[in-house]
């Protein structure tokens, strides 16, 4: 699954953790994507990439 909005491009964030003994290692924060059917504006329904918060501001209409 990919893991960018189509709505609003939202891509995972990239950082370090690091340690109690300040080692650091790399981390990635994923995005919340679903793969969900929008109705588009036409009538015909098409499956994209939505982030959760496209879907909780109605950004995109459910088919």
């Amino acid at each position: 699954m990919s893991q960018k909005c189509e709505i609003c491009g939202k891509v995972p964030s990239v950082g370090r953790n690091v340690s109690h003994s300040h080692r650091k290692t790399s981390k990635v924060w994923g995005t919340n994507v679903q793969k969900i059917r929008v109705r588009q504006p036409g009538g015909a329904a098409k499956k994209m990439d939505v982030c959760t918060k496209c879907l909780k501001a109605d950004k995109v209409v459910k088919a």
